[in-house]
Protein backbone atom coordinates (compact mmCIF):
# COMPACT_ATOMS: atom_id res chain seq x y z
CA UNK A 1 0.00 0.00 0.00
CA UNK A 2 1.06 3.57 -0.71
CA UNK A 3 0.45 6.42 1.72
CA UNK A 4 0.31 9.80 -0.04
CA UNK A 5 0.47 12.94 2.11
CA UNK A 6 -0.41 16.40 0.82
CA UNK A 7 0.72 18.96 3.41
CA UNK A 8 -0.90 22.28 2.53
CA UNK A 9 -0.96 25.55 4.40
CA UNK A 10 -4.42 24.93 5.88
CA UNK A 11 -4.93 21.15 5.88
CA UNK A 12 -2.80 18.04 5.55
CA UNK A 13 -4.45 15.20 3.64
CA UNK A 14 -3.50 11.53 4.02
CA UNK A 15 -4.64 8.99 1.41
CA UNK A 16 -3.98 5.28 0.96
CA UNK A 17 -3.69 3.67 -2.46
CA UNK A 18 -3.48 0.01 -3.38
CA UNK A 19 -2.44 -1.56 -6.71
CA UNK A 20 -2.73 1.67 -8.66
CA UNK A 21 -6.44 2.00 -7.92
CA UNK A 22 -8.26 5.12 -6.63
CA UNK A 23 -7.70 5.98 -2.98
CA UNK A 24 -9.30 3.47 -0.65
CA UNK A 25 -9.29 5.89 2.30
CA UNK A 26 -8.67 9.62 2.76
CA UNK A 27 -8.34 11.69 5.94
CA UNK A 28 -7.45 15.31 6.66
CA UNK A 29 -6.11 17.18 9.65
CA UNK A 30 -5.41 20.88 10.19
CA UNK A 31 -1.81 21.70 9.33
CA UNK A 32 0.33 22.71 12.30
CA UNK A 33 4.08 23.00 11.88
CA UNK A 34 4.72 21.89 15.45
CA UNK A 35 2.53 18.78 15.34
CA UNK A 36 4.72 15.88 16.53
CA UNK A 37 5.20 12.43 15.06
CA UNK A 38 3.36 11.00 18.07
CA UNK A 39 0.39 13.29 17.44
CA UNK A 40 0.15 12.18 13.80
CA UNK A 41 0.25 8.56 14.91
CA UNK A 42 -2.34 8.90 17.67
CA UNK A 43 -4.68 10.69 15.26
CA UNK A 44 -4.21 8.26 12.37
CA UNK A 45 -4.20 4.93 14.23
CA UNK A 46 -7.97 4.74 14.97
CA UNK A 47 -8.88 6.06 11.51
CA UNK A 48 -6.82 3.39 9.81
CA UNK A 49 -8.35 0.73 12.06
CA UNK A 50 -11.85 1.83 11.05
CA UNK A 51 -10.80 1.51 7.40
CA UNK A 52 -9.82 -2.09 8.03
CA UNK A 53 -6.02 -2.07 7.94
CA UNK A 54 -2.93 -1.01 9.92
CA UNK A 55 0.06 1.26 9.54
CA UNK A 56 2.15 -1.90 9.14
CA UNK A 57 0.29 -2.58 5.87
CA UNK A 58 1.83 0.54 4.28
CA UNK A 59 4.87 -0.18 2.13
CA UNK A 60 5.76 3.26 0.78
CA UNK A 61 5.14 6.95 1.53
CA UNK A 62 5.29 9.96 -0.78
CA UNK A 63 4.81 13.55 0.43
CA UNK A 64 4.13 16.90 -1.20
CA UNK A 65 4.62 19.65 1.34
CA UNK A 66 4.52 23.44 1.14
CA UNK A 67 5.04 23.76 4.90
CA UNK A 68 8.75 23.32 5.69
CA UNK A 69 8.10 23.44 9.45
CA UNK A 70 6.00 20.28 9.18
CA UNK A 71 8.48 18.21 7.19
CA UNK A 72 10.72 17.01 10.02
CA UNK A 73 7.84 15.62 12.08
CA UNK A 74 6.15 14.06 9.04
CA UNK A 75 9.43 12.33 8.25
CA UNK A 76 9.76 11.18 11.87
CA UNK A 77 6.21 9.86 11.85
CA UNK A 78 6.89 7.77 8.74
CA UNK A 79 10.22 6.43 9.94
CA UNK A 80 9.11 5.64 13.50
CA UNK A 81 5.54 4.43 13.05
CA UNK A 82 5.56 3.04 9.51
CA UNK A 83 9.23 2.06 9.35
CA UNK A 84 9.53 3.68 5.92
CA UNK A 85 11.62 6.60 4.69
CA UNK A 86 9.22 8.95 2.89
CA UNK A 87 9.88 10.45 -0.53
CA UNK A 88 9.47 14.23 -0.68
CA UNK A 89 8.56 15.99 -3.91
CA UNK A 90 11.35 18.43 -4.70
CA UNK A 91 13.91 16.57 -2.61
CA UNK A 92 13.92 12.89 -3.48
CA UNK A 93 11.80 12.58 -6.61
CA UNK A 94 12.29 13.54 -10.25
CA UNK A 95 8.71 14.11 -11.43
CA UNK A 96 9.66 14.23 -15.10
CA UNK A 97 7.74 17.49 -15.50
CA UNK A 98 9.46 20.06 -17.71
CA UNK A 99 9.39 23.42 -15.93
CA UNK A 100 10.09 26.23 -18.37
CA UNK A 101 10.83 28.97 -15.85
CA UNK A 102 13.98 30.88 -14.81
CA UNK A 103 13.91 29.32 -11.32
CA UNK A 104 12.22 25.89 -11.51
CA UNK A 105 13.09 25.20 -7.88
CA UNK A 106 10.76 28.00 -6.78
CA UNK A 107 7.62 26.14 -7.89
CA UNK A 108 5.67 24.68 -4.95
CA UNK A 109 5.45 20.91 -4.60
CA UNK A 110 1.66 20.97 -4.75
CA UNK A 111 1.68 22.91 -8.03
CA UNK A 112 4.12 20.44 -9.59
CA UNK A 113 2.04 17.47 -8.48
CA UNK A 114 -1.17 19.03 -9.82
CA UNK A 115 0.51 19.64 -13.17
CA UNK A 116 1.67 16.03 -13.41
CA UNK A 117 -1.85 14.78 -12.68
CA UNK A 118 -3.42 17.18 -15.17
CA UNK A 119 -0.99 16.17 -17.92
CA UNK A 120 -1.93 12.54 -17.40
CA UNK A 121 -5.69 13.14 -17.52
CA UNK A 122 -6.51 16.17 -19.66
CA UNK A 123 -5.67 17.77 -22.98
CA UNK A 124 -3.09 20.49 -23.33
CA UNK A 125 -2.75 23.43 -22.95
CA UNK A 126 -4.28 23.31 -19.50
CA UNK A 127 -4.91 25.67 -16.61
CA UNK A 128 -5.35 24.31 -13.08
CA UNK A 129 -7.17 26.48 -10.55
CA UNK A 130 -6.51 25.34 -7.01
CA UNK A 131 -8.72 26.80 -4.28
CA UNK A 132 -6.43 26.58 -1.27
CA UNK A 133 -5.11 29.08 1.25
CA UNK A 134 -4.11 30.94 -1.89
CA UNK A 135 -6.05 30.67 -5.15
CA UNK A 136 -3.46 29.54 -7.69
CA UNK A 137 -3.55 29.22 -11.46
CA UNK A 138 -0.99 26.84 -12.96
CA UNK A 139 -0.42 26.88 -16.71
CA UNK A 140 0.82 24.00 -18.86
CA UNK A 141 1.44 24.84 -22.51
CA UNK A 142 0.48 22.74 -25.52
CA UNK A 143 3.88 20.99 -25.42
CA UNK A 144 3.20 19.84 -21.87
CA UNK A 145 5.67 22.15 -20.12
CA UNK A 146 4.82 24.01 -16.94
CA UNK A 147 5.34 27.68 -17.79
CA UNK A 148 4.16 29.48 -14.65
CA UNK A 149 0.94 30.78 -13.23
CA UNK A 150 -0.83 33.18 -10.92
CA UNK A 151 -1.09 33.39 -7.13
CA UNK A 152 -3.99 35.34 -5.67
CA UNK A 153 -5.30 35.59 -2.09
CA UNK A 154 -7.52 32.66 -1.20
CA UNK A 155 -11.23 33.16 -0.65
CA UNK A 156 -11.05 32.51 3.09
CA UNK A 157 -8.08 34.84 3.47
CA UNK A 158 -9.99 37.62 1.75
CA UNK A 159 -13.03 37.07 3.95
CA UNK A 160 -10.94 37.11 7.12
CA UNK A 161 -9.10 40.26 6.04
CA UNK A 162 -12.39 42.01 5.29
CA UNK A 163 -13.78 41.12 8.70
CA UNK A 164 -10.63 42.14 10.60
CA UNK A 165 -10.01 45.40 8.78
CA UNK A 166 -13.56 46.73 9.05
CA UNK A 167 -14.99 46.59 12.57
CA UNK A 168 -18.63 46.68 11.49
CA UNK A 169 -18.37 43.93 8.87
CA UNK A 170 -19.36 40.50 10.23
CA UNK A 171 -17.96 37.11 9.37
CA UNK A 172 -19.94 35.47 6.57
CA UNK A 173 -20.19 32.08 4.95
CA UNK A 174 -19.39 31.46 1.29
CA UNK A 175 -22.51 30.91 -0.79
CA UNK A 176 -23.83 31.91 -4.19
CA UNK A 177 -26.09 34.96 -3.83
CA UNK A 178 -29.25 35.09 -5.92
CA UNK A 179 -28.42 38.65 -7.01
CA UNK A 180 -25.26 40.62 -7.62
CA UNK A 181 -26.60 43.77 -5.94
CA UNK A 182 -26.89 43.16 -2.20
CA UNK A 183 -29.65 44.92 -0.28
CA UNK A 184 -27.96 44.75 3.13
CA UNK A 185 -24.44 44.45 4.50
CA UNK A 186 -24.27 40.65 4.59
CA UNK A 187 -25.73 40.12 1.11
CA UNK A 188 -23.41 42.82 -0.28
CA UNK A 189 -20.39 41.09 1.29
CA UNK A 190 -21.48 37.70 -0.02
CA UNK A 191 -21.84 39.14 -3.50
CA UNK A 192 -18.44 40.79 -3.32
CA UNK A 193 -16.75 37.57 -2.28
CA UNK A 194 -18.60 35.18 -4.59
CA UNK A 195 -19.13 37.23 -7.74
CA UNK A 196 -15.89 39.11 -7.19
CA UNK A 197 -13.94 35.86 -7.32
CA UNK A 198 -15.94 34.61 -10.29
CA UNK A 199 -15.13 37.83 -12.17
CA UNK A 200 -11.46 37.62 -11.19
CA UNK A 201 -11.10 34.02 -12.35
CA UNK A 202 -12.96 34.54 -15.61
CA UNK A 203 -10.94 37.68 -16.34
CA UNK A 204 -7.63 35.98 -15.59
CA UNK A 205 -8.56 32.98 -17.74
CA UNK A 206 -9.33 35.29 -20.66
CA UNK A 207 -5.92 36.91 -20.31
CA UNK A 208 -4.15 33.55 -20.00
CA UNK A 209 -5.91 32.33 -23.16
CA UNK A 210 -4.79 35.46 -25.00
CA UNK A 211 -1.18 34.87 -23.99
CA UNK A 212 -1.33 31.20 -24.95
CA UNK A 213 -2.99 32.00 -28.26
CA UNK A 214 -5.73 29.44 -27.69
CA UNK A 215 -8.34 28.43 -25.14
CA UNK A 216 -6.89 26.04 -22.55
CA UNK A 217 -8.62 23.15 -20.87
CA UNK A 218 -9.48 24.39 -17.37
CA UNK A 219 -9.68 22.14 -14.32
CA UNK A 220 -10.47 23.25 -10.77
CA UNK A 221 -9.48 21.51 -7.57
CA UNK A 222 -9.45 22.28 -3.85
CA UNK A 223 -12.15 22.56 -1.22
CA UNK A 224 -14.10 25.43 -2.78
CA UNK A 225 -13.96 24.27 -6.40
CA UNK A 226 -17.48 22.89 -6.26
CA UNK A 227 -18.84 26.12 -4.74
CA UNK A 228 -17.56 28.33 -7.55
CA UNK A 229 -17.41 25.83 -10.39
CA UNK A 230 -21.05 25.81 -11.34
CA UNK A 231 -21.13 29.58 -11.89
CA UNK A 232 -17.86 30.08 -13.69
CA UNK A 233 -17.55 30.38 -17.45
CA UNK A 234 -14.77 28.44 -19.12
CA UNK A 235 -14.38 25.73 -16.47
CA UNK A 236 -14.23 22.24 -18.00
CA UNK A 237 -13.73 19.94 -15.02
CA UNK A 238 -13.81 19.83 -11.23
CA UNK A 239 -11.29 17.30 -9.91
CA UNK A 240 -11.19 17.06 -6.11
CA UNK A 241 -8.52 14.34 -6.08
CA UNK A 242 -6.04 15.93 -8.48
CA UNK A 243 -3.16 16.40 -6.02
CA UNK A 244 -3.42 12.97 -4.44
CA UNK A 245 -3.67 11.31 -7.85
CA UNK A 246 -0.61 13.26 -8.94
CA UNK A 247 1.35 11.82 -6.02
CA UNK A 248 0.18 8.33 -6.98
CA UNK A 249 1.27 8.89 -10.60
CA UNK A 250 4.69 10.23 -9.62
CA UNK A 251 5.32 7.27 -7.32
CA UNK A 252 4.30 4.80 -10.06
CA UNK A 253 6.66 6.50 -12.51
CA UNK A 254 9.49 6.22 -10.02
CA UNK A 255 8.81 2.51 -9.54
CA UNK A 256 8.86 1.97 -13.30
CA UNK A 257 12.17 3.80 -13.58
CA UNK A 258 13.68 1.68 -10.80
CA UNK A 259 12.46 -1.51 -12.45
CA UNK A 260 13.94 -0.49 -15.80
CA UNK A 261 17.33 0.49 -14.33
Amino acid sequence: MLLAIDAGNTNTVFAVFKNGEPAIATWRIRTEGGRTADEYASWLYPLIAVAGFQLADIDDVIIASVVPDANFNLRQFCEIYIDEKPLFIGEDVDTGLKIDMPKPESVGADRIVNAVAAKAAYKMPCVIIDFGTATTFDVINKEGAYIGGIIAPGVNLSMEALHRAAAKLPKIDIAKPAKVIGNDTVSAMKSGIFWGYIAMMEGLLDRVANELGQRPFVVATGGLAAVFGGSMKGLDQIDDDLTLRGLQIIFAQRQQQKAAA
